[in-house]
């Protein structure tokens, strides 16, 4: 027979074992119970050789054969349940497989007791140190050649359970047949399942430390999994794609972002557009119908909110059970590889929604993953997030770190993904958020602040810049904690960009007023200007926005219906001339009245109706128009990028001030946020001649009256020395003017 060129004494090599198990042993493996299977199955030296013991149910006779078929030996039933011992023709430890048989029937089993171990000393060394990187090629399940034979190797990490096998339809549930090997060093079980293709669902099988048989469990790194719904993971081959995006990477990994100009159209895959049925789109019918599109708004990224497995549509991907697996909803991994490429080749960049703040607490998932609070902490002041009825992550635990940053840098490697969004992050930086006196456990100096969080979001940020080229990390946080988009070295979190909540929240305020009182509240808008450059920010018009009966932004708007949409084209063009970098959700380019339900697609009807489609035009031209002048996005980060021209006119509610960079021409943004027409307003300009309008939210494409300029105003040097020019200023409108 064909033996290996070497062998290796392995841990089933025992020259002092007897040729029968004990029946203790034997009812322990038939009962699923035994803790070390790999000490009794499988084939073992004994005083007198080497004998091949297995447990096959329903089999009434078993002969054992070689890897290339050559039979080696009889077994001998031992109990009636399936278990087998018999002498081999072997002069070693080696792989063998089963001719099984019951009256009529015959199959063949290939021993996953016969196989050395697949981890290895290394693997545990960097796994327990927590600087294992490659975790996502080591955990989980993947397809491998081992020892000659084609199968899959799982991996799960279950320290505290007393035993763990890999469950599917390929060994019909049973619990019993591939019980795994524990690693003692990392709590880490291990098996290669030999003849297992891809295709097939599975899950985890786990007895808790006292010897509960828990929920069946999702593999928390499946890079696949079913469609909901059923959960569980399906075994998946390793991408392999032919990536063609080289010169979208280059250019991103050449630039400083702060410097280019960056509008955000943020998606929520499953009801951007659907089938007439009512179905969802695949990746590839995206990839025909939203990268075009996107493409022609002149959006630079779309930003998906998650697209991990999840179990329940209302989520809308925040409660994630599969970290490492495109959902099932829009087809396989490969599409989501095929969509992200298709977007790079067009020049798009893809952001992912990423949410390391809280996971849900379905029975399949990480909650109390092997009987115990192993990803979550035990005490529910730290461990149970009261907002969302969820677990938060143990961040104390160097495994659970290990197992979020393996996640970030996963993405970006095998998806090629230009950034994360991170979800909630001011809920992971203090200790008592949403909760009373009593509900929170202090930090090692007794403070709020969660000392454990800020050193994940440091490590996480370290790894996935250092890692990687030309991506981006974007922090959700609505406090004032400091240097948030500061590098770690320098005490920040190490994030690229934050989102800019107080604006958000100031701007839509104000606007939300009747314009006759916006007087009074003047300094909602120019109060931003006070901290604008404390963060590297991003404005964020984004689905918290439009849900929850907040209304759609159209709806937002005061006023007649006229006034709504004019009041609404003033706003998107003052966000634009605003600095930061942009991001508006689905729907909101084209003023949709409703608001946004995950249940069905967006009302891509209303674009037949001049107003609608009139605003998707001036977000349009909005876009197009901050890429190409570099005043408007250059320095965006930085306050020599921006001056006031007119901030203090509340009576009239105008505002006015100027976008530059070195050696560009500057842009003055001017804001009448009132009905009142004013058809010769003065405002200073920083050098005399004439200026083009490039931008009037009035104008009669977008829906406007049409009132303004001509297509550009005079500015003169007065008698004091100043300069001046005077315009028309449109109700309820923006006007954008580029020194010619």
């Amino acid at each position: 027979m064909a033996k290996a060129k070497t062998k290796a004494k392995t841990t089933n090599e025992n020259t002092g074992q007897a040729e029968h198990p004990s029946n203790e042993e034997i009812v322990a493996i038939v009962n699923g119970s035994h803790g070390d299977p790999f000490g009794v199955l499988g084939v073992h030296q004994t005083a007198k050789g080497h004998v091949a013991r297995c447990f096959i149910p329903g089999a009434e006779k078993v002969t054992v054969l070689s890897l290339d078929g050559n039979p080696i030996g009889e077994m001998t039933c031992l109990d009636p349940a399936g278990f087998f011992v018999g002498k081999v023709a072997l002069d070693g430890i080696y792989p063998v497989r089963y001719r099984a048989s019951r009256e009529d029937a015959e199959w063949t089993v290939t021993d996953p007791y016969s196989f050395w171990p697949v981890l290895g000393p290394m693997d545990d060394y960097y796994i327990r140190e927590g600087s294992h990187l490659r975790l996502f090629d080591k955990m989980g399940a993947h397809p491998i050649t081992h020892q000659g034979v084609n199968g899959f190797h799982f991996a799960v990490w279950a320290p505290n359970a007393r035993r763990v096998s890999v469950v599917g339809d390929f060994n019909d549930w049973d619990g019993r047949r591939h019980v795994m090997r524990l690693r003692r060093d990392t709590g880490i079980w291990e098996i290669f399942a030999p003849d297992v293709s891809t295709g097939h669902a599975y899950k985890f099988e786990i007895i808790g430390k006292n010897g509960e048989l828990l929920p069946l469990k999702a593999d928390p790194f499946a890079r696949r999994a079913e469609l909901r719904p059923k959960n569980a993971s399906v075994t998946a081959a390793e991408l392999d794609f032919a990536w063609d995006d080289e010169a979208h990477r280059a250019h991103w990994a050449s630039v400083d972002q702060r410097r280019q100009p960056i509008a955000i159209y943020e998606v929520h895959a499953s009801s951007w557009q659907r089938h007439h049925d009512g179905s969802m789109l695949s990746w590839d019918e995206l990839a025909e119908r939203l990268i075009p599109y996107c493409v022609d708004m002149g959006f630079t990224h779309i930003e998906f909110l998650p697209i991990t497995e999840h179990p329940y549509d209302p989520s809308w991907g925040y409660q994630t059970t599969g970290l490492y697996a495109p959902t099932a909803r829009f087809g396989e991994p490969e599409g989501f590889a095929r969509f992200v490429n298709g977007c790079h080749k067009v020049g798009l960049g893809v952001i992912l929604d990423w949410v390391p703040a809280h996971f849900p607490t379905d029975a399949h998932g990480l909650r109390w993953f092997d009987g115990t609070a192993l990803y979550e902490h035990e005490d529910p002041r730290q461990g149970f997030h009261p907002d969302w009825n969820t677990a938060i992550y143990n961040f104390g635990r160097t495994e659970v770190v290990s197992y979020l940053i393996n996640n970030a840098l996963y993405w970006a490697e095998k998806f090629h993904l230009d950034g994360l969004r991170v979800d909630a992050v001011a809920s992971m930086l203090y200790l008592d958020y949403s909760r009373k006196e009593g509900e929170w456990v202090p930090n090692e100096y007794g403070g709020r602040e969660n000392l454990e969080s800020v050193r994940f979001l440091q490590e996480m940020n370290r790894q996935f810049y250092g890692k990687n080229t030309g991506v981006m990390t974007i922090a959700e946080e609505s406090t004032s904690w400091p240097k948030v988009s500061q590098p770690v070295h320098e005490g920040g979190l190490g994030f690229g960009f934050k989102w800019n909540m107080g604006f958000m929240h100031d701007s839509l305020s104000y606007f939300a007023r009747d314009p006759v009182h916006r007087k009074y509240h003047h300094n909602e808008i120019t109060f931003g200007m006070v901290y604008a450059y404390s963060e590297n920010f991003v404005l964020p018009i984004s689905h918290d926005e439009v849900v929850h009966g907040k209304g759609s932004m159209i709806a937002k708007m005061p006023g007649d219906d006229w006034q709504k949409f004019a009041n609404l084209r003033a706003y998107y063009a003052f966000m634009w001339g605003y600095p930061g970098k942009k991001l508006l959700f689905m729907g909101q380019e084209f003023a949709q009245w409703g608001e946004w339900s995950e249940k069905g697609a967006l009302d891509w009807n209303l674009l037949q109706y001049r107003m609608h489609e009139g605003m998707r035009r001036l977000v349009r031209d909005l876009n197009f128009a901050y890429r190409a002048k570099l005043a408007l996005h250059a320095h965006d980060c930085e306050p020599d990028g921006f001056e006031w021209l007119i901030g203090d006119d509340d009576a009239n509610s105008v505002f006015a001030w100027l976008r530059k960079a070195p050696g560009e021409k500057p842009v003055a943004v001017i804001c009448n946020f009132t009905p009142v027409y004013h058809e010769h307003y003065t405002i200073p300009l920083p050098a005399e001649g004439r200026w083009r309008e490039i931008l009037n939210t009035d104008a009669d494409i977008y829906g406007g009256s049409g009132k303004g300029n001509g297509g550009r105003v005079n500015a003169y040097r007065q008698e004091d020395g100043t300069i001046r020019a005077g315009l028309s200023l449109p109700p309820l409108a923006t006007v954008m003017l580029e020194q010619e």
